[in-house]
């Protein structure tokens, strides 16, 4: 096993960088050297036509890339721009928040405290953090539960209330059901300080950082940093769903020390990694955890559509398969960075894949296709076809959606198309954008603020498969087709006209605007879901039900709530007219 110190990887990038320009396609590209020179493979120029495609068609900034076999560093490449407008391309060596992955760094340092007999998984975290705003009225939960997200408790972003009376409630007995909680890891963030006596991020870098030579990344997100990251983009506009080559803004200061997803890092420190990861929990000095830990961290305890329909969940890491393999990953979404990380552990073969931009996807497939391209090379296979980039413009199925849809005061929109969809409403025909699902996305700016939302009836013969297309939702509006047979009128109470309006919340993360509308005389957070009443201001998400997720209305001030509380989130109304 090579030791890849970041002195010589540092020595090696300064020795056989090179930048390359095809048009406005950068590559700056740095290989270990494994081979002596930098990489210029078929397996690499394969990929590097990939991410070349793969950037141009999601309209990508610019993107970090590391790859690692069990030896050490394979390569690492860096693609595009950290600022488009002045043509600064992406340093190799710039920092990128990786967001979630930083949640497999948690489980390593769970597994150490088990194995120092610091912490029982299953015992009720309560008994170790008594003084945690949650209620377990379903059962107890454990470090087991935070870490393969089966506690019941809600996906909250912050652990500490605004409220102090504010208490995060389950929704079903622990064990019974994945469900993605960021709180989760926030608690365990603070397990690791109380057990380990240092904060999380001094134990993250005595215990984990410093041992496997990652001296570049930083634990947590600070101002400090920002030097030594690259620049980052978020969408112009906050309030609407974001299209695929939809204007981008420069990104502002982000302070964040969440457990979640607080690391920093770069593409070589990556590298040392996915190396320590390939190798089982081995270390360049040693173990970072024994055989037995790494066991039970890559075991799919429960099964996790969310990641994909063959998924399942470890600890802090989605387990899967591909090709045969037994595949490790995990994606992370930050307020400006999106990344993903993909370990074949059968073939030896991981990568790590970044881009310096929220646009609502990861780049997963950046991180599979190279993982895919080492382990066809190693096996002496020919090199797999490149992933297909879906173009959000062609939609396959559009005969399913065209037709008249006519709304109760008699208002029409026509959808039509021939794997295409546009929408004529008001004399114009708009082309629509594949948002997700049976979403889509208007190109008219104003159109734009809401998507347009499909509905479908019950598949009555085929009850696994989607029903016939019977409905339309946009912003307040409600159509109908020819095969709809339900109610068409509805009666809402009468109090939920206070509730209607746009909320603002703080932070550039997704989620930090929510529209609430009145449809089908139900409330609706518009694109997402209705809302079951159970208080008399009081809501949850009817998707999914049970839903531990939280909305509550408070402060009705001239006829329209003020406040919306958003599970312990505060958003306020905002009044644009």
């Amino acid at each position: 096993m090579v030791n890849v110190s970041r002195r010589s990887f540092l020595s090696t990038s300064a020795r056989t960088a090179a930048v390359l320009t095809a048009g406005s396609f950068i590559v700056a590209e740095v290989a270990h050297s494994q081979t002596g020179d930098a990489a210029h493979t078929p397996s690499d120029r394969a990929l590097d036509e990939f991410i070349e495609s793969y950037m141009k068609a999601m309209h990508s900034p610019g993107l970090t890339l590391s790859t690692a076999n069990r030896a050490g560093l394979v390569r690492v490449a860096s693609y595009g721009f950290s600022n488009p407008g002045l043509k600064q391309p992406v340093d190799p060596n710039q920092l990128f928040h990786i967001g979630s992955i930083t949640k497999s760094f948690v489980a390593l340092l769970i597994l150490q405290l088990h194995e120092q007999g610091k912490l029982d998984l299953q015992r009720p975290v309560l008994d170790y953090l008594p003084w945690l705003p949650i209620v377990t009225s379903y059962g107890a939960v454990s470090a087991h539960h935070l870490l393969t997200h089966t506690s019941g408790l809600p996906n909250a972003l912050s652990l500490i209330p605004s409220d102090r009376v504010t208490r995060y409630q389950q929704a079903w007995k622990p064990g019974e059901r994945f469900y993605y909680c960021n709180l989760g890891f926030d608690i365990l963030g603070h397990l690791i300080e109380l057990l380990d006596g240092r904060s999380w991020p001094a134990a993250l870098k005595a215990r984990l950082l410093d041992p496997l030579g990652m001296h570049a990344t930083a634990p947590v997100i600070t101002n400090d940093i920002r030097p030594r990251t690259a620049e980052s983009w978020v969408a112009y506009f906050e309030d609407r769903p974001f299209p695929r080559r939809g204007r981008l803004a420069p990104a502002g200061n982000l302070q964040f020390d969440d457990a979640a997803g607080s690391i920093a890092s770069c593409p070589g420190d990556m590298a040392l990694y996915l190396q320590m990861l390939l190798n089982r929990g081995q270390g360049p000095n040693g173990p970072i955890i024994s055989c037995d830990s790494f066991a039970l961290m890559s075991r799919a305890w429960t099964k996790a559509s969310e990641f994909g329909p063959t998924a399942s969940y470890g600890y802090g890491i989605a387990v899967d398969s591909l090709d045969g393999h037994t595949i490790l990953r995990h994606t992370g979404g930050m307020a400006s960075f999106m990344s993903a990380v993909q370990l074949d552990l059968d073939a030896g073969a991981g990568a790590f894949a970044s881009i310096n931009a929220q646009q609502g996807y990861r780049p997963v497939p950046v991180a599979r296709y190279a993982v895919q391209l080492m382990a066809a090379s190693a096996a002496g296979r020919p090199a797999p076809a490149p992933p297909e980039i879906r173009d959000p413009m062609v939609v396959t199925n559009s005969a399913e959606y065209v037709g008249v849809y006519t709304s109760p005061e008699g208002q029409s929109v026509e959808i039509s198309g021939n794997n295409a969809l546009f929408a004529s409403l008001n004399g114009q025909r708009i082309p629509l954008e594949h948002f997700e699902g049976d979403s889509f996305i208007a190109a008219d700016p104003l159109l734009a603020r809401s998507s347009f939302r499909f509905g479908r009836a019950k598949n009555e013969t085929q009850k696994d498969k989607p029903g016939p297309v019977v409905e339309l939702m946009h912003g307040s509006g409600w159509y109908t087709n020819p095969h709809y047979s339900g109610p068409r009128s509805f009666a809402a109470p009468p109090e939920y006209a206070a509730l209607t309006g746009t909320y603002l919340g703080a932070g550039g993360f997704e989620g930090s605007f929510v529209r609430i509308v009145v449809l089908k005389g139900e409330l609706w957070w518009e694109g997402e879901s209705s809302l079951e009443r159970i208080g008399e201001y009081e809501f949850r998400p009817a998707e999914n039900a049970p839903s531990p997720e939280r909305a509550e209305f408070l402060f009705i001030v001239n006829g329209k709530a003020r406040l919306l509380k958003f599970t312990g989130a505060d958003l306020f109304r905002f009044a644009s007219e």
